[in-house]
């Protein structure tokens, strides 16, 4: 699990710079301001797991069933979060409706605010 969390973190990191690049640069000519303002909060929190993934993929051990679900949730969320809200801010381009991806945004916000609050739990519980 280790291997895969630095992984995943390294990838979310990479990404969210590739997407952020093409968000200022491609889509600012053909999206609206609001559209490309949700692009950016995908890109984002997609950067902020990295670094998360990245730090607990180095500070965990992954020994407990825990220790693993703090990984599994923020990677889960991420993508439902980041990759949701990208597809909904490109859906008027691609000629979609993808408004079904509404609810999934939340979803993955909560499955990121799950992992964080299970770090929280970690570290008292551990006493770093």
């Amino acid at each position: 699990m280790k291997t895969i969390t630095l992984i995943f973190g390294a990838a979310y990191g990479m990404l969210s710079v590739i997407l952020g690049a093409f968000g200022a640069h491609a889509l600012k000519k053909i999206l609206s301001v609001e559209r490309l303002e949700s692009f950016e909060t995908g890109v984002r929190y997609q950067m902020y797991a990295a670094f998360f993934l990245l730090v607990v993929g180095y500070i965990l051990k992954f020994d407990t069933s825990s220790q693993k679900w703090i990984s599994i949730f923020m990677i889960a969320g991420t993508m439902l979060f980041s990759f949701s809200i990208y597809f909904l801010s490109l859906q008027d381009y691609l000629g979609a409706n993808l408004k079904f991806l509404g609810p999934i945004t939340p979803l993955g916000g909560l499955f990121m605010i799950l992992s964080w609050g299970m770090l929280i739990w970690y570290f008292a519980k551990t006493k770093i």
